[in-house]
């Protein structure tokens, strides 16, 4: 496999978000082990993480930065939006379908004095049809969300529906495929449609998540079977990979530990990620649910009101900061409380540890509704859980031991797969495969 790596040129290109770059780091620190140069094209906001990982960074010229930090700002009827589905397209659309072109451009000028044999994007980067068709380079792209692929055994992804019960059920979802077509998504199917067109590509329109797996040479799903809905005409462009996780530094991080982790036999960790601001959400209702108990919660704030969060909830049951390496505190959890993230989906199933979710936008619906129904843990089925929900969701989880078994047996599968290994041997094929073409 490092013969077919050794030299080649591979660019990588995410959207600019936490959970589309973060996954994608340890990979990209394994091909450069295996003589790869590898470069990464994103928003400016990753330069200092690009700089600690010695990846040269080629920051967005052209495109729009459309980060975490600023969507609410850039795009001010977003917030107002309760409807799941209707977010989900403004955001395709503000997010995908306007940057496309965009991104295409930054990456054909640094195609200019990188000749880059491989791009690797994340799955949601736009620019996937324009690389491949317009550029002629293959692309591998990395799932980092649950496999958005359209199925005729699945309702359409973003309604967080689980899998047909009954005959019924699949003829009711088969409905809703066409409704999703032809009225959901519309907006967002027939804007990308006409972007496409616009640049001389001609593919059948369909939502935006899925004709970016389609389009992908190869498509590399973070994940497992045994985490994923079942499906008889899943792509042959799709593998499973395991946990992709982010790079970590053989030194780790800082150690971290409060020494009431040894006091207390229920500990409970909750975040609601980076991006989201509003601490109202999960941070404070599951403060609420247990301050002053027997019950040690640890919050993780990502940065978002921390010191007003300690100075509203003093008690000596109550752990509050700003970021805490889960690879530390997990193990000393017995739930994990979350807004559905993906990558903390993962950790939570490395470390064994049965969660409760509560997300709804963002496809984090998706996320939570896996969840719980491979029983992993207790999905809410809601963006606002209250404290009594959240209680309730946590004493569940906590009572029935069938959660943690569940989960238990989803890491044993997780762990028959070497992530970066089975990764780069895929990319490896594929450019492999590139070079037989070009010699025949």
């Amino acid at each position: 496999m490092k013969e077919q790596l050794q030299g080649k040129k591979i660019l990588f290109a995410t959207l600019p978000a936490d959970g589309h770059f973060n996954p994608l780091t340890g990979l990209a620190r394994y091909l450069q082990a295996a003589g790869v140069d590898v470069r990464w094209y994103t928003s400016p906001v990753f330069k200092e993480k690009l700089e600690k990982l010695a990846i040269r960074h080629s920051p967005f010229v052209e495109a729009l930065d459309t980060n975490g930090q600023n969507l609410d700002a850039l795009f001010p009827g977003r917030k107002s939006i309760t409807d799941p589905v209707a977010k989900l397209n403004l955001d395709m659309i503000n997010g995908l379908v306007d940057r496309a072109p965009e991104y295409y451009a930054d990456i054909r000028a640094i195609y200019d004095s990188f000749p880059f044999d491989l791009v690797v994007a994340d799955s949601l980067f736009p620019a996937i049809p324009f690389v491949k068709r317009k550029l002629g380079v293959p692309v591998v792209a990395v799932g980092v969300v649950p496999l958005a692929e359209t199925s005729i055994d699945l309702a359409p992804y973003g309604m967080a529906r689980l899998p047909p019960a009954d005959e019924a059920q699949r003829s009711e979802y088969a409905t809703l495929r066409d409704f999703a077509q032809d009225v959901l998504f519309k907006p967002s199917i027939d804007a990308f449609d006409a972007t496409l067109k616009e640049h001389g590509i001609e593919v059948p329109g369909s939502a935006p998540f899925n004709l970016l797996i389609k389009e992908a040479d190869l498509y590399l799903q973070i994940g497992t079977p045994g985490f994923e809905y079942h499906r008889t005409d899943l792509g042959e462009n799709v593998r499973f990979v395991g946990a992709l996780l982010p790079y970590a530094s053989q030194g780790g991080q800082p150690a971290w530990f409060d020494e009431r982790l040894r006091k207390y036999n229920k500990v409970v960790l909750v975040t609601q990620g980076t991006i989201e601001k509003d601490t109202r959400k999960i941070l404070e209702p599951t403060l609420t649910a247990f301050r002053d108990t027997d019950v040690l919660v640890v919050a993780a704030t990502g940065g978002s009101g921390t010191g007003e969060l300690r100075a509203k909830y003093a008690a000596e049951n109550v752990i509050i900061e700003d970021f805490i390496p889960f690879d530390q505190i997990m193990p000393y959890a017995g739930v994990f409380v979350t807004n559905g993230g993906y990558g903390g989906t993962l950790l939570s199933i490395k470390h064994r540890l049965p969660l409760v979710a509560a997300g709804v936008h963002e496809g984090k619906n998706e996320v939570c509704a896996r969840i719980g129904y491979f029983r992993i843990g207790v999905d809410l089925g809601t963006e606002t859980p209250t404290p009594e929900a959240i209680r309730g969701g946590v004493e569940a989880v906590l009572a029935d031991a069938a959660y943690r078994e569940n989960i238990t047996r989803l890491a044993d599968e997780f762990a028959t797969y070497q992530a970066e290994e089975q990764c780069a041997g895929y990319i490896a094929g594929l450019l492999q495969a590139k070079a037989g073409r070009a010699n025949r």
